[in-house]
This record gives structure tokens, C-alpha cells and sequence, in this order.
């Protein structure tokens, strides 16, 4: 019983597809993200550090004991760093370990702003805040900013503090209100001082690229400040009151000239009490100055307003399971969402409990402050017991990335395992700050060392003498389609082109939304993908040849043709996607473009075979000129399926 042809399809309806596919790549390309640029700019692709140059910063690993770091540490933290660099969107990024203190990274265009971002340690520290002041360098007459907040929804801490006196809280169970407020600065700010171990980071390189050890960088403070400036400050009760005392001004006066690693050796109660001492300097510190989780310290605010003294932290970085940007509509802006593990949690909710719980002032007595308590490294009492009789407010908690205090709420309610970080959070902010949690604090302590610019010379180079390559190959390719194939090579260059142009549009987008970026291996990519598009016209167009030598129609035979090399094309088209993705995990660099750009091509070309290879055919099909063997490409296979119906037709009238 003979088969009904298969049905040659709807080639209208899989041509609209194409036309689709056509109208939304091109559309995101032109109108998506293009804010400012112009009309060139918004078709121009990400180009990598070999063919438009870049930027090399060099980031140099400092110990404790100025020694060299563990090789599996500066490893551990090359890998979390190009993690970092991939996640912000900068794809291809060379990040690579040299000699056995340093660590390289290299991308293209001008990516130095990026790139100090990934070599700060992001140690996260919650810590209940127990005093704050003015951090401008002086004192004002009343230094109690107020910030407040309330969980929300998720059960955020709320945002950032501001600088105003009289903030209120949003809707919630708390009472805005402000550390010590109502309170002098001298007399209700900080506990009585006496001479502490001052705590370092560590040593730190000196311009010239030495180490200066703890005792050198005191000794430095002294021959700056003088040793009766550094009694005086030691002296201090509290933050003083330089309007008050002109003769304490300028003895403290001094304390302004010290650099952030000078500053870093001071003692907490130093640094939070002398004025001069601002948060310009205190920000200046090296990374890992606040790193100590059982000791109070001292930090401020990104933006230089506000000086914390911060309890010991309870919740630390690793207590993070998850993080995430998010952007809420209602506030217009964005904030950084926390997932927080089991034990997490538990410290999480425990930190909030005591923020939260609520205590009647009473009066100040000095004499249960003593050192040992507020700078010794153990617990204090609870910071609203040092407010003014009849205070009834919550604790602030700090949210402390490395140096810097992110934000400090005042919750309102015990909060459990979500919580967000708010505050003035640009898009870019948030998500740096939420890869940096994400992937987890470096190992080790990291000082930007050197940048410079890298040129893409040779890489144009290459990319010229590759370009000529490539045309030469597709000028043969050409010839030899239009050679051998006739009518059918303009199915195969119109393929070509259409899958080239959809390639295009494709990298545009992916490099304006993912990070994607073009390098010579990602070209290599694209030229290897050729080679798999023509395995596939070669596959169909020789099923067409031999349904018509078995003495179908050329109408037929491009249906029957098609349904026997579908599978054949589909599967050899998927073994080339499989070894790109399995290329593309376990590689990295270049490689991974070279893999990225060949599994893209691959799966471009299946779609023009779906939708335009096969359903041209359908429609030349139906014309006269492809029932030519001159013209349709089918030749030698038309000819003899015309012998051979002659030769049968003579036997049919014998018979």
C-alpha cells in the first residue's frame, strides 16, 4: 500500500517565526538598556581585552606577620574574586595568581572602578550600635542623629540612618529616637577611658611597597601628635567638645593629619572620642581595621556623617546563606535581600531580640563602665541603659562591610531567617554588595597595588588577518555552492546570512544584559559553526538527490527529504551544543567564549533550518525553474530519473 507524501508544512507560518525572532533580537538591541546612546552605539557589541584593549589592575596579598599567604588561600581567594568579576558582568575576565602574594585581573574597556570592588574582603558583621557622633571632624553641639526603621513585608531592618536630629520611625512598634539622646556628648557618649592595647590589622605596604610593623606606625602617631595629645585623648570620657575648650582643640588638632593606617593602630576609645580624628580618615583604614568579631570598634558611614561605636558582632558573613539585589517600586529604590542559615537565624533572631527589648533609662553611673567591659572585648550592658532618665527606645543594629557601616536600623520587631539591607543603593550598589555576600569573604586581606592600561594591538592583528581568512573561506564556500548547487546555493547564502545577522543581533544583546564578550576565541567559535551549518545543507540537499534518483518529484522529494534528514541534522546538531556546554563548565577564559559562541551559533543555525532553510524549499519547489536540472542544483539526480522514466514508459506500451 503506498504512503501518502508528507505534508510540506505551512513554509508562511515558520517564515512569520524567523520574522519574529527577527523583530525581538533586533528590538532589545536597539530599545533595551540603550538610555544616552546613539544609534551606532546601541548595534555595537562587547569587545574583549584582546581586540579593544583594557585595563590590568595587580592586587597584592598582605598577612598578619608580612609573611607570604598559604598557596590554597591565595588560590581560594582567585577563585572567589573571578567569581565576583563574572557575576558583575564582566565575562572572559582574565584573573590569575602571580608569584606567590599577587593576584592579576584583566578585562576589557575601562573596568578600573569595577574591578576595586571585587578585592575588598566583604566581611559582614552585624553589631548592636552603642554610641554615635559626628563625623565630619568636628563636634556638633548636640551629635545625635536618629535613624529609624521599621522591618517591613520581608522583615527588613529598614533603611540606612540620616543625619537628622529628629528622624521619626515608620509605622511600627518602636520609638524613634537617637543614642544618648537628650544627653551631652561628654557626659552620656562614651565610658571613662584608660590605656588600652590599641588593635591593627596587621601591616600594611608603605607606598614604596614595605611593610610597616605596629610598633613603627605608633611611633609614627607620636612623632605627629606628640605624646601629651595622645594622653589628652587617652584622658577622654567621652567625645569631646572642642568649641567649649579651644586649648583642648588645638592640643587635638594633630589627630587630622594621621593617615588611615595611623589611625587603623589607635585604640576604639581614641578614635571614637577625638573629633579631629573624622570618618574621612577612619574609611581610609586598611581592609580588615573592624575585622576582629569580639572587640568594640569604631566605623562610620559611607557617606562620612556619622561615627558608630559598634558592640562586639554576633552575625557574621558566613550566617548568610543567600543574597540577592532586589528593587522595590513603592520606594523607588534598591535594596540587598538576606537568606540566613540555620545557625544564622537562631544569632540573626537573638541580635534583634535584644535589640528590641525595651528598658527604662536610668541615670548614668560611670562607675559601671570600666574598661574592661567597654573596650576589653566583653559584652557591655545594653546600650539603651545609657539614655536619659525616661528614654524607652530600641537599640540601633549596624550592618558593617568591612570598614564601612552599611546601614543601622532600629528594628522594630524580633526579625527571623529574611531580612533585607536598605540604603542609598544604587542598581550597580546592590548588586556588588549582594555578589560579594554571595560568594562568601576573601581569605585574605588585599591592597590595590598598581593599574594600567593594556592595548589591543596585536589582538587587531590578528582579528584583521582572521577577518580576511574568514571572507576568503566564505568567498570559496559561495563558489562552490553556486558551483555545485546552483538554485540551491542562494538557499544556502541566504542561510549564511540570516544566521549571521541573528549571531549578531544575539551578542549585542547578550553583552548588554548578561556580560557577554567578544574575544578572538569567541570568532574562532562562530567560524567552527559555520562548518556545522554546512554539514547540515550538505545532509538535506543529498536526502532531496536521492528521493529524486528513486523517481519522486522534486516537490516530493524536498518533503520526503526532509523528514529522513530532520532527524540526521538534529542530532548531529545537538552533539556539537553538548560538547560546547560541557566545554563551557569546565573551562574557563577564553575557552569558555570559544565554547559560549559555538553552542550560540549551533542553535541559531537549527532555528534558520526550521524556519527558513526548509520552508524556501518548499515554496522553490513549486516553481519551474527548480524542475530544471541546469538550474535547481538537483542535476545529475534529475537527469536520470528522467532516463528512467523514459526507459519505462516504452516497456508500459509493449505491455
Amino acid at each position: 500500500m503506498a504512503q501518502n507524501p508528507p505534508s510540506p508544512g505551512h513554509p508562511g507560518r515558520q517564515l512569520a517565526v524567523l520574522a519574529l525572532a527577527f523583530v525581538v533580537l533586533y528590538g532589545l538591541a536597539l530599545f533595551s538598556g540603550t538610555s544616552g546612546m546613539s544609534w551606532l552605539e546601541r548595534l555595537e557589541p562587547r569587545l574583549g581585552l584582546d581586540l579593544v584593549g583594557g585595563t590590568r589592575v595587580t592586587f597584592l596579598a598582605v598577612t598578619e606577620d608580612g609573611s607570604s599567604p598559604a598557596a590554597d588561600q591565595l588560590e581560594q581567594a582567585r577563585q572567589i574574586i573571578e567569581s565576583r568579576v563574572n557575576a558583575l558582568g564582566v565575562e572572559e575576565a582574565e584573573v590569575v595568581s602571580e608569584g606567590d602574594n599577587l593576584i592579576v585581573i584583566s578585562v576589557a574597556g575601562e573596568g578600573e572602578d569595577a574591578l576595586r570592588s571585587v578585592g575588598q574582603p566583604a566581611e559582614l558583621r552585624f553589631r548592636k550600635v552603642l554610641y554615635t557622633t559626628s563625623g565630619a571632624g568636628t563636634v556638633m553641639p548636640n551629635p545625635t542623629p536618629s535613624p529609624s526603621a521599621s522591618p517591613g513585608a520581608s522583615g527588613s531592618p529598614g533603611p540606612t540612618p540620616s543625619p537628622d536630629a529628629s528622624a521619626e520611625a515608620t509605622p511600627g512598634p518602636s520609638a524613634s529616637g537617637s543614642p544618648a539622646a537628650g544627653a551631652s556628648p561628654t557626659a552620656a557618649a562614651t565610658p571613662p577611658a584608660s590605656p588600652v592595647p590599641s588593635a591593627s590589622p596587621g601591616p600594611e605596604p608603605s607606598p614604596g611597597g614595605e611593610v610597616a610593623t605596629d610598633e613603627e606606625l605608633r611611633q609614627q602617631v607620636i612623632d605627629i601628635v606628640g605624646q601629651e595629645a595622645l594622653d589628652a585623648a587617652l584622658r577622654l570620657t567621652g567625645p569631646a567638645n572642642l568649641s567649649a575648650d579651644p586649648e583642648l582643640e588645638r592640643t587635638l588638632e594633630p589627630f587630622s593629619r594621621l593617615t588611615g593606617e595611623q589611625v587603623a593602630i589607635l585604640p576604639a576609645k581614641v578614635q571614637f572620642n577625638v573629633p579631629t580624628i573624622s570618618c574621612a580618615q577612619l574609611n581610609a583604614r586598611p581592609p580588615g581595621s573592624v575585622r576582629d568579631t569580639e572587640q568594640i570598634v569604631v566605623a562610620c558611614d559611607s557617606a562620612g556623617v556619622i561615627k558608630y561605636l559598634l558592640d562586639a558582632a554576633t552575625v557574621l558573613g558566613p550566617d548568610i546563606d543567600n543574597a540577592k539585589e532586589v528593587f522595590n517600586p513603592q520606594t523607588n529604590s534598591w535594596s540587598v535581600s538576606l537568606n540566613f542559615n540555620g545557625e544564622g537565624q537562631r544569632k540573626w533572631t537573638a541580635l534583634t531580640r535584644e535589640a528590641v527589648t525595651t528598658h527604662e533609662g536610668a541615670p548614668l553611673d560611670q562607675s559601671q563602665l570600666g574598661d574592661d567591659n567597654l573596650y576589653g572585648g566583653t559584652r557591655p550592658i545594653q546600650c539603651d541603659q545609657f539614655t536619659a532618665v525616661g528614654d524607652d527606645r530600641h537599640c540601633l543594629v549596624a550592618v558593617v562591610l568591612d570598614n564601612t557601616v552599611v546601614s543601622a536600623p532600629e528594628p522594630t520587631q524580633v526579625l527571623s531567617r529574611q531580612s533585607e539591607i536598605t540604603g542609598n543603593f544604587t542598581a550597580a550598589d546592590a548588586r556588588t554588595l549582594a555578589t560579594q555576600l554571595r560568594y562568601g569573604a576573601l581569605p585574605l586581606t588585599f591592597q590595590q597595588q598598581e593599574s594600567q592600561t593594556v592595548t589591543a594591538t596585536l589582538g587587531t592583528e590578528y582579528l584583521r588577518a582572521g577577518l580576511i581568512a574568514a571572507g576568503i573561506g566564505m568567498a570559496l564556500v559561495m563558489l562552490y555552492s553556486f558551483f555545485y548547487y546552483r538554485l540551491l546555493g542562494i538557499v544556502i547564502i541566504g542561510s549564511l546570512v540570516i544566521s549571521s545577522l541573528l549571531i549578531y543581533a544575539a551578542l549585542v544583546v547578550l553583552g548588554r544584559s548578561m556580560g557577554f564578550t567578544l574575544t578572538l576565541a569567541g570568532i574562532s567559535g562562530f567560524i567552527v559553526a559555520v562548518g556545522v551549518a554546512a554539514d547540515s545543507f550538505v545532509i538535506y540537499f543529498e536526502r532531496v538527490k536521492d528521493e529524486v534518483r528513486e523517481g519522486r518529484t522534486p516537490r516530493s522529494a524536498v518533503a520526503r527529504g526532509w523528514v529522513r534528514a530532520r532527524r540526521t541534522i538534529i542530532s548531529a546538531n545537538a552533539v556539537t551544543v553538548l560538547a560546547a556546554l560541557v566545554l563551557w563548565l569546565l573551562s574557563a577564559g577564553q575557552v569558555r567564549g570559544f565554547a559560549f559562541a559555538l553552542g550560540l551559533a549551533t542553535v541559531l543555525d537549527l532555528l534558520v533550518v526550521f524556519t527558513f532553510r526548509h520552508p524556501i524549499m518548499t515554496l522553490l519547489a513549486r516553481t519551474r525553474a527548480f524542475l530544471s536540472p541546469t538550474v535547481s542544483g538537483l542535476g545529475r539526480a534529475l537527469e536520470l530519473e528522467r532516463a528512467a522514466a523514459g526507459a519505462r514508459e516504452p516497456r508500459t506500451r509493449e505491455a
